[in-house]
């Protein structure tokens, strides 16, 4: 018997799953570090989903994590051979467009585009490394967050630079695709009549993007070259005028290490509220800073429905996915005030309750809860044979 082990690190956290390997992978347990950069804390969930244990791990960094998440995965082994093992991979660049093998020669590649998501790329390919020291004999395999956004239409990649810079790279990538790849099958499976409807879905959790798709393809994201673009997010800022960056560099002599800092570690919610980057902090804080963090926020995802409904032609439904879209009923409130005309509205009790489906118009808004694991799972199952 086999099992394939899959890790996703995110900005602040680092996710993992056991499965028993089959055509359709079969969960065993998961579990995931939160609060990475902080006081770490391991919870664990069995194959239903109930609670199964955990641990504090105390002040805690990528590496930590990851070594608790593989000494707590081994029990539930039962004795089954790690034959693949799938790894969450921020950027695959203009080249990696489906998943694939993590070779020496595809890592350096990897490793290349760091500069263009520092904030998890080097952890996606720690990962990797340690992963392949723990597992030596088991094929890893890459599943890349920018795939699923390969094929865009030409303006909805392009930057308005001269197009040398585009044929360089220099383009929109989108990212959460993982994400969006699980959601898309959902709505397809869940909803039959809106397999190929308009969907724009909103992945907000610590990171944050919006996407809009047809057909199971995406046709345009929030996200942009890096990770930084779009929604304010738990650290990092989101859309910002480039002036002013520049006037950041003159006045206060902020160099490329100052800005990554000041734009990925000190903004969005953590910066405007001076108070945390996690939303359920903010909203059991009664201070004004925090209100005014999560009003933005919100102003913000509604712009970007906007935004959304523009590139598709229209909304056949809006889907919120992510931990803070999952269970935060008043973002996903704020979200839609007075989206009225685009048939969006929230039933407060099903809201409440984070039902499936929450829509109280005449444009469905459903919640779906995201499951990038399983899409990780998928691909490794489909290229290591069950043994």
């Amino acid at each position: 018997m086999s099992a394939i082990l899959t890790l996703n690190a995110g900005s602040s956290s680092l996710k993992f799953a056991v499965y028993r390997a089959a055509a359709e992978p079969a969960l065993l347990v998961s579990g995931q570090v939160d609060r990475l950069g902080g006081e770490a804390e391991l919870r664990l969930k069995d194959a239903h989903g109930a609670d199964a244990g955990g641990d504090n791990l105390g002040p805690a960094d990528h590496a930590a994590a990851l070594d608790a998440i593989l000494a707590a995965a081994a029990p539930h082994l039962e004795g089954r051979e790690v034959t693949g093992v799938g790894h969450r991979i921020v950027h695959g660049g203009t080249d990696f467009d489906a998943p694939a093998e993590l070779t020496p020669q595809v890592v350096d590649r990897l490793a290349a585009l760091e500069p263009l998501a520092p904030l998890h790329q080097p952890h996606n390919l720690a990962g990797v490394r340690a992963a392949q020291a723990a597992f030596p004999r088991a094929t890893q395999i890459g599943c890349f967050d920018t795939a699923f956004h390969r094929g865009h239409p030409w303006v909805n990649d392009a930057f308005a630079l001269p197009r040398r810079f585009h044929d360089e790279g220099v383009r929109r990538y989108g990212f959460h695709g993982l994400s969006y790849d699980y959601v898309t099958g959902e709505v397809a499976r869940r909803h039959p009549a809106l397999a190929d409807a308009r969907l724009v879905i909103a992945h907000l959790g610590n990171g944050a993007s919006m996407c809009a798709a047809r057909g199971r393809r995406s046709i345009g994201s929030s996200m942009g070259f890096s990770a930084l673009d779009g929604l304010p997010m738990g650290t990092r800022c989101g859309q910002i005028d480039p002036g002013v960056l520049l006037y950041l560099m003159d006045r206060h002599g902020m160099d490329a290490d100052a800005l990554t800092e000041l734009l990925y570690r000190e903004s969005g919610l953590k910066g405007m509220s001076g108070i945390s980057g996690d939303m359920r902090t903010l909203e059991a804080s009664d201070a004004p800073e925090a209100q005014a963090a999560i009003d933005y926020y919100t102003f913000r995802i509604r712009r970007e429905i906007g935004a959304m409904t523009a590139v598709l032609g229209g909304i056949d439904a809006l889907v919120f996915c992510g931990g803070v879209g999952e269970n935060s009923a008043r973002v996903r409130a704020g979200a839609v005030e007075g989206l009225a005309y685009l048939g969006l509205a929230v039933d407060a009790d099903a809201n409440a309750r984070n039902a499936d489906a929450i829509g109280a118009g005449a444009t469905p808004v459903l919640v779906i809860p995201t499951d990038e694991e399983r899409v990780i799972a998928r691909a490794v199952a489909a290229a290591v044979p069950a043994s």
